[in-house]
């Protein structure tokens, strides 16, 4: 419960709020020396990240991965507070969290230890002796979430999406995905071999000699390109018909008979239901291993996941050099962030839902929730009536369009049902074993839910969270409560400015029940053709047109955006940000129009607001890693992706048809 203060307080700021009137737009933040129809992206916040340049331990930067630091400073002071009353009652959320986060802050003690906690592990893999024993091995590390090689979870059936059935999907690699271990661009042969480095380091911390090391670093180096040859790529994986594979038990083991699936389901007590095989073809390699490859080299690759999973958990010298190359190698982050904000991280990762309770009563006021859900009301309604007007879809596919929509399910703040972590067994003496026990919890909690029928109540994602997603198969937009603060939202701007950032937000969420993905499965969640012939044809020209412009978007010489990989992301900011425009116009009906504040129009404010939430500054390493293999395209091209094809924002900033944020109108993308 709130207390007294903490509601006076919000009286008298939303008082303060109505005496000043609205804010609007960051002013200061604009680069007015840039034309807003030359490149609005340096136009709407250029001065901000001239003046702001990334903090040496972030990859991204602007006013909203800075206000997502920001959640992470309250959870500390949460966290510091819940550690400090060491007599809360045992098993309580605040007892839990305390636990969890002063035993990751003993640094001196997790140091002492080196790699003792993961010896028991380490030495049950050096015994193994046959297949057998590997595929006790590969369950027990399931069980704590180490998912090698392949991985297996609870989900919804893809076609009766009420039901969770067991998913099996591709996993155990260490590069972020295959084409890092088959491809020859340059790029990636340096990344193989600073691989092969890093894995050594780690053997060689883990008490290996030199020689052993570099051994066993080439021996996982095969094993897993041997498993990425078989897997597919990352655009392959963006169409759900391609890993929908559901199929008995009995025929997954007629898939792999070398791995006892009997055994597998006793011993994790997985309820024996339907399963969906993602990857055949992968896990007919995973077969032919169990079957041809030396108990050895199935020690070597085992071994190295447990340390690649555990070693932020470790002591100094693991932390260090997984840092150097997944973070520093890979990401472009010049130094670790300080041990106090990666402990809130993993608190927040295994104990969301007991960390996210208290955030979300201290920093989440109901009055935010209420006029949240008032803007997603707005931003259906405005989906709907674009739907109906579309010239290019018939009656028969909007019907059921509209009937997809009239399902969506809006998730605004926090779960209304709070997980129960009162059997964990967390204590101050063991920062391993607590996340170990955080994630063998998390992974029981996920096992429970197979076999049954989908709870929907469940978040994938913690309150303090400050994203948000939209679930195909439930049919459900969710919006965290973490990313429910400025510049995404506030209670103190104008709704120009709330609708032109977390607005297009839920535009853009909602839009991916329409995007090639969403697309497929019915207003049922059920993967499931409902379109038209013609109208699917006319709907995949419009989805082209969205490829052909993100292959033009190069972020250095010789490397540009998949524009099918990214196609989803960028129908949903297209589609985004046009239904949040009419759903803004809508909530000023029977109001009138807002005032210009500091000269900008009410529209201007609008994609303002946009380009300034996604104003981000991203090092060069992190945007290969996002062309590579990431569905979003770079902040930049986010935003002038998107106004370049919208009319609205022509006019809105008087741009000649000549302008570079004029795309030709032969090249004029819309969707939705």
């Amino acid at each position: 419960m709130r207390s007294i203060g903490f509601l006076v307080i919000v009286v008298l700021l939303s008082s303060t709020v109505l005496a000043q009137g609205p804010k609007g737009i960051e002013v200061g933040d604009i680069d007015s020396s840039v034309a807003p129809c030359a490149d609005f992206f340096e136009y709407a916040n250029g001065t901000w990240r001239k003046s702001n340049p990334i903090p040496p331990s972030m990859v991204r930067w602007s006013r909203r991965w800075a206000a997502g630091e920001l959640s992470k400073d309250r959870l500390k002071e949460i966290l510091e507070q819940a550690a400090s009353k060491k007599d809360a009652p045992a098993g309580s959320p605040e007892r839990l969290i305390g636990d969890f986060y002063a035993s990751g802050m003993d640094e001196a003690r997790i140091n002492t230890l080196g790699v003792e906690p993961l010896k028991p592990w380490m030495a049950e893999i050096d015994a193994l002796k046959n297949a057998a024993d590997v595929q006790v091995t590969i369950r027990k590390l399931h069980d704590i979430g180490v998912n090698v090689p392949f991985a297996i979870y609870g989900a919804s059936d893809n076609h009766e999406p009420n039901n969770v059935i067991a998913h099996v999907s591709a996993s155990g690699l260490g590069l972020p995905d295959r084409d890092y271990y088959v491809k020859s661009e340059p790029r990636f042969v340096e990344a193989r071999e600073k691989y092969l480095v890093h894995v050594a380091t780690m053997f060689r911390l883990a008490g290996a000699n030199e020689a052993g090391a570099k051994a066993a670093a080439e021996t996982v180096m095969r094993f897993e390109t041997e498993l990425a040859s078989q897997s597919l790529d990352n655009v392959a994986l963006r169409d759900p018909k391609a890993t929908d594979h559901k199929t008995s038990i009995a025929d997954l083991q007629k898939m792999t008979p070398a791995f006892d699936w009997n055994a597998y389901f006793t011993a994790t007590k997985i309820a024996r239901v339907d399963v969906n095989v993602a990857e055949p073809q992968f896990l007919a390699e995973v077969n032919r291993k169990l079957e041809k490859t030396p108990v050895a080299e199935w020690k070597a690759y085992l071994k190295f996941h447990l340390l690649r999973v555990a070693s932020r958990a470790l002591s100094e010298p693991f932390v260090r050099e997984d840092f150097e190359f997944n973070q520093k190698y890979l990401g472009g982050a010049k130094e670790m962030k300080p041990r106090w904000k990666r402990i809130v991280e993993t608190t927040d990762d295994l104990l969301g839902d007991a960390l996210g309770k208290i955030y979300t009563d201290k920093y989440f006021p109901p009055a935010a929730k209420a006029r949240m859900q008032e803007m997603v009301k707005n931003l259906l309604w405005a989906m709907g009536d674009n739907i109906q007007k579309l010239d290019w879809m018939g009656p028969e596919t909007k019907k059921r369009a509209m009937e997809k929509l009239s399902t969506f399910n809006p998730k605004v703040g926090y779960p209304d049902t709070w997980k129960d972590y009162s059997s964990l067994k967390i204590d101050r003496s063991s920062y391993w074993n607590n996340v170990v026990e955080g994630a063998r919890f998390a992974v029981n909690d996920n096992r429970s839910t197979i076999g049954k029928p989908v709870d929907r109540g469940r978040w994938g994602m913690t309150p303090p969270t400050s994203n948000a997603y939209y679930d195909p198969s439930l049919n459900e937009i969710v919006f965290p409560a973490g990313i429910l603060q400025s510049p995404a939202f506030s209670m103190g701007v104008t709704d120009a400015v709330n609708y032109g950032a977390i607005g297009v937000i839920i535009g853009h969420e909602i839009s991916h029940g329409f995007d090639d993905q969403g697309a497929q499965y019915d207003a049922q969640g059920r993967l499931r053709n409902w379109w038209t012939d013609e109208d699917l044809k006319r709907f995949q020209e419009r989805t082209a047109c969205v490829v052909a412009q993100f292959e033009e978007y190069f972020i250095e010489p010789g490397i540009h955006h998949n524009g099918k990989l990214v196609l989803g992301e960028s129908i949903g900011d297209i589609a985004g940000a046009k239904i949040a425009l009419k759903a803004y116009q809508h909530s000023r009906e029977g109001k009138g129009p807002e005032p210009t504040i500091d000269g900008f129009t009410p529209e201007q404010q609008f994609f303002i607001a946009w380009g300034q939430f996604r104003g981000d500054a991203i090092r060069p390493e992190t945007q290969r890693l996002m062309v590579q293999g990431d569905p979003h395209p770079i902040g930049k091209y986010r935003v002038i992706g998107t106004v370049s094809n919208m009319p609205e924002f022509w006019k809105a900033f008087g741009c000649p048809e000549t302008s570079a944020m004029v795309r030709e109108k032969a090249k004029r993308c819309s969707v939705w």
